[in-house]
């Protein structure tokens, strides 16, 4: 009977730990596309839940930047600078509209003037990496970043499976998809997922137009500190776009590094399916019922107005 107990007890404990292991090596095959890999991990958190989800948050942010660094083998200096030279009104544009646009809709709404500013910082520059990065600027609560986090992820994860189908309703050039993706989707873990999944052409010039507006999050914390009259905090800057651009030139002017490109590549695109499954284990039901209404309600109307506001820019100028 203790036995039979004991063994009970170690099923008990032991079999979230062996699901989620199991599905988390799944996304690792070829065959499982980012958006299934995002999918399976909602799914794990619906059922089974994360059972490791103290030390998720941290591979997933390791994870993302050496998956973007291994995108960088695959890229050409000549295509990022004009993908860059092109995408940069659009992301000064974009961005000053955005936050505009979310402190008014923030004070239409009602909404926590810290919440309403992360959510805005995180849909005009890079997602949870630009919350992050403001948040100790700005001196935010728990709760703030909790709520604006979880506001980005479920748009991130919603991003990646409509953008792709819009872009192909449309009939978007690889050109503006990739534009478009850079500005109006959040984190770059979905912007690569979804241009990825669009072509080759709309991947590269994302990526590229995505990371240059990651920049913007030193400029942008300097406002914060203004607005918020605080003291200047420690300002995360995202080093990994550094070594991203060492890869591109590594890639364009070292022959040795242009054979090994494909392999990296390839190793990145895997990394980015774990990735996502790592991000979706995260949307757990009290991490969607702890948003709020009105908080939600502002990230979406913000992500919609924005989408659609570049959309129309880009299918008139490019």
């Amino acid at each position: 009977m203790q036995h039979h107990q004991i063994s009970e007890h170690w099923l008990t404990a032991f079999t979230p730990k062996i699901i989620f292991v199991t599905a988390a090596a799944i996304t690792l095959l070829p065959v499982v596309p980012p958006p299934v890999a995002l999918l399976m991990g909602f799914a794990l958190a619906q059922t089974t839940g994360n059972p490791f989800a103290a030390v998720t948050p941290r591979i997933t942010h390791w994870l993302l930047q050496l998956s973007i660094i291994g995108m960088g083998f695959g890229m050409n200096v000549h295509s990022a600078l004009k993908a860059g030279q092109e995408g940069f009104l659009f992301t000064v544009a974009a961005i000053a509209a955005t936050l505009l646009t979310g402190a008014l809709l923030g004070k239409l709404l009602g909404v926590d003037k810290h919440t309403a500013h992360l959510v805005s910082c995180g849909t005009a520059i890079c997602g949870g990496s630009a919350i992050a990065a403001i948040a100790p600027v700005m001196k935010a609560g728990e709760k703030q970043i909790s709520v604006a986090l979880g506001i980005i992820f479920l748009l991130n994860a919603l991003a990646l499976f409509i953008f792709p189908a819009i872009g192909h309703a449309l009939h978007l050039t690889q050109q503006q998809f990739g534009l478009w993706s850079a500005i109006a989707i959040h984190d770059t873990s979905s912007v690569i997922g979804a241009a990825n999944k669009y072509g080759e052409e709309a991947l590269q010039i994302a990526t590229t137009v995505k990371l240059s507006r990651a920049l913007w999050i030193i400029p942008v914390a300097f406002i914060t500190t203004l607005l918020f009259k605080t003291d200047t905090g420690k300002i995360k800057i995202p080093w990994f776009i550094g070594i991203f651009i060492i890869a591109m030139l590594l890639n364009t002017w070292v022959p040795l590094v242009q054979s090994l490109a494909p392999l990296m590549v390839k190793g990145a695109k895997t990394g980015l399916s774990l990735t996502l499954f790592l991000i979706g284990t995260n949307l757990t039901r009290e991490a969607l019922r702890g948003i709020g209404r009105k908080p939600l309600l502002h990230g979406v109307l913000l992500w919609v107005l924005i989408s659609i506001g570049t959309l129309i820019a880009i299918r008139c100028l490019v």
